[in-house]
């Protein structure tokens, strides 16, 4: 049986029609353009904040660039609504690893753009599950640990007039958040929702967790030592031997009086005191008491002079 030319130009442009119909369909449409937009507007996710939905505004805005450009045209204008609407949905998470969340949904919705039998719920389901562990993490890595460490270092420039209290406050804060930012964001689309669980599963999560809590909680003990001045001036003994009772307080222990005043208000925000009334608690004690040592001194003064 003989073979013609036309029926061997057939088969070898079949398989090449194939492959190319099959490439343009798993074809990425999200561009460098968005992920970049996608990653500045992630910084405005605290912009917009209630307290039925918290974020959810601020992140449904974040997700427009992508979701236009993956629902652009007029015979997309359903898909679109819908794809924002989504973005709407409760969410809550730090918002330095918000692009992680970014990510993930942006690959999902770049899924649900180019397969029709994607389900586009499980967008938000996902989002809803990864959410919390996320701002687990963030809250102790970033508010709990970061931003302590920074600080505490700045303050101690600050505290001697130095210009660099600020700008190295600025800058340890704000070089580590966005560097957590940029890989958020670059490996949560990359990997999608699959990140997160290979992350989990590995066990780096606790890990993580556990030693920003023990870098935290050395931070706290050393600004707890260098910021709290508190002296108790009241004099125990008489004549040359008489020293303020702090003197003997810190013969026990060094910073025992800063210890206890810092274990007091712990206990009472423990206790679910709100902080204002704290701090006006603590301005008006300090008031009466400086009041009372003050007039115990002149008094004092005048028994002498007489």
């Amino acid at each position: 049986m003989m073979t013609t030319n036309s029926d061997v130009i057939e088969k070898k442009a079949m398989p090449k029609a194939t492959i190319t119909e099959s490439s343009g369909a798993s074809k990425k449409k999200i561009t460098k353009k968005e992920l970049k937009q996608l990653f500045w507007r992630s910084c405005q996710l605290d912009i917009s904040w209630d307290y039925e939905r918290q974020q959810h505004i601020a992140y449904s805005y974040g997700m427009t660039p992508v979701i236009r450009k993956l629902y652009s045209g007029e015979e997309n204008k359903e898909k679109r609504i819908a794809a924002l609407k989504r973005g709407l949905e409760f969410m809550a998470c730090t918002p330095q690893l918000s692009t992680v969340l970014f990510g993930i949904n942006a690959a999902m919705e770049e899924e649900n753009a180019s397969n029709p039998d994607f389900d586009g719920n499980s967008i938000n389901a996902v989002k809803t599950s990864l959410m919390g562990p996320l701002a687990g993490i963030g809250d102790s890595l970033i508010p709990g640990t970061l931003r302590i460490i920074a600080a505490g270092i700045a303050i101690s420039f600050a505290a001697s007039g130095s210009i660099l209290g600020p700008l190295l406050y600025l800058l340890i804060f704000n070089i580590p958040a966005f560097i957590i930012r940029y890989f958020g964001l670059k490996y949560g689309y990359s990997m999608g929702s699959s990140f997160i669980e290979k992350i989990a599963k590995s066990g780096v999560m606790g890990k993580v967790s556990y030693y920003a809590g023990i870098i935290g909680l050395m931070v706290i003990g050393g600004m707890i030592c260098q910021q709290i001045w508190l002296d108790i001036t009241l004099k125990v003994g008489s004549g040359d031997f008489a020293k303020p009772l702090t003197d003997y307080l810190d013969q026990i222990m060094p910073c025992l009086v800063q210890l206890g005043l810092f274990g007091i208000m712990y206990w009472l925000i423990g206790k679910k005191v709100k902080t204002t009334t704290i701090l006006l608690a603590l301005i008006v004690i300090c008031c009466a008491v400086s009041f009372i040592f003050r007039s115990e001194e002149r008094r004092v003064g005048t028994i002498k002079h007489i």
